[in-house]
């Protein structure tokens, strides 16, 4: 029997899934309450592309890994150095350190892929906006955390076929000052995630209560950002706690490693999301907006999960993010480059 497309609502609120027969008696184990109140296991639809087109997927991801395995070689090489900051705003940082890890990281990708639409954090588009692939860079993703040696920083590299993750890598540092050290986070579409060349996979645990979770916010102190200040506090009352680390593709990561279960936050940019969604996915977890609807990483919120505290995460979650729409705060595509292919 075919798969066919619902729309499902979490309180109200559209999510697209894909409806499948499953054992009712396992949903309720499971303590899935929408399982057992439909009949059917829902899984979300899928946001990777669906190939990584006339590029193989290995010769993608070795191009992938190497461009953040050499910007991450840059990060190392200053990270026991003194700084040199700059300001984007009055807390926004920027240092010597990204602008040269995403020139690295440039190199090897225009050496590898001349024709090849790029969106890094620093330089903004560069290349031919009729290509089929876009990469998106963030050549040093938790720089207030770098510039502090706290130990919640990496390189993100995630490359889009038709506007879909396609491959992606992140290299995170670990340890602290006298210990640094590094992991390789990869994964392609529909070839799985991997840690430092392990197979990694989300974690399983289905109680709220018994979750470890993060969260994120933003320079922009608006009506987004304290709207997830309640969600913190909501969260950090019915969980196991809510952590705050400055790194989305670190936090994602940590979702795909399955040490922790679930992780959202508004204001993110394509540089931000690239890489660590396609991880969580890879992993066997979930990726939405955070009101439920299908994913792109042009889009301005994102919830990923564990995938089985998936709906339980949206109903705290989605009814807030619906009640910024209602306030008219914006979250239409944030940024597609013009002319831009995609299947979105």
């Amino acid at each position: 029997m075919g798969r066919s497309l619902l729309s499902l609502a979490y309180n109200g609120v559209p999510l697209r899934c894909s409806r499948a027969p499953f054992n009712f008696q396992r949903a309720s184990d499971n303590n899935s309450s929408l399982s057992k109140s439909i009949g059917v296991l829902t899984v979300c639809s899928k946001m990777g592309a669906r190939s990584t087109g006339p590029v193989p997927p290995s010769r993608l991801l070795k191009v992938v890994e190497t461009a953040a395995t050499t910007g991450a070689e840059v990060v190392m090489n200053a990270v026991n150095k003194p700084r040199n900051i700059t300001y984007k705003g009055v807390t926004d940082l920027v240092t010597d350190t990204d602008k040269s890890s995403e020139a690295a990281i440039l190199q090897v990708i225009k050496k590898n892929f001349g024709d090849h639409l790029i969106l890094g954090e620093e330089g903004g588009i560069i290349g031919d906006t009729s290509s089929d692939y876009l990469w998106c860079i963030d050549p040093l993703d938790g720089t207030t955390n770098f510039a502090h040696s706290y130990p919640s920083f990496a390189v993100s590299v995630g490359v889009l076929f038709k506007g879909n993750p396609a491959a992606a890598a992140v290299v995170e540092f670990v340890g602290g000052p006298m210990c640094w050290n590094t992991r390789l986070f990869s994964a392609t579409a529909g070839g799985g995630a991997f840690c430092n060349g392990q197979q990694i996979h989300a974690s399983q645990t289905d109680q709220v209560e018994r979750s470890l979770l993060v969260t994120g916010f933003g320079y922009e102190h608006d009506d987004a950002w304290l709207t997830n200040i309640e969600l913190f506090k909501e969260f950090t009352d019915v969980s196991r706690g809510v952590r705050r680390l400055g790194a989305a593709a670190v936090d994602m990561c940590h979702v795909a490693l399955g040490i922790v279960e679930g992780y959202w936050e508004y204001r993110l940019k394509p540089w931000d999301m690239a890489a660590g969604v396609l991880m969580v996915e890879e992993a066997g977890g979930t990726v939405t907006r955070m009101d439920g609807g299908k994913f792109s990483v042009f889009d301005r919120s994102v919830l990923v999960s564990n995938g089985v505290l998936h709906a339980k995460l949206l109903e705290r979650i989605a009814p807030a993010t619906e009640e910024l729409k209602s306030k008219g705060i914006d979250f239409s595509l944030w940024y597609k480059p013009e002319n831009y292919n995609t299947d979105i």
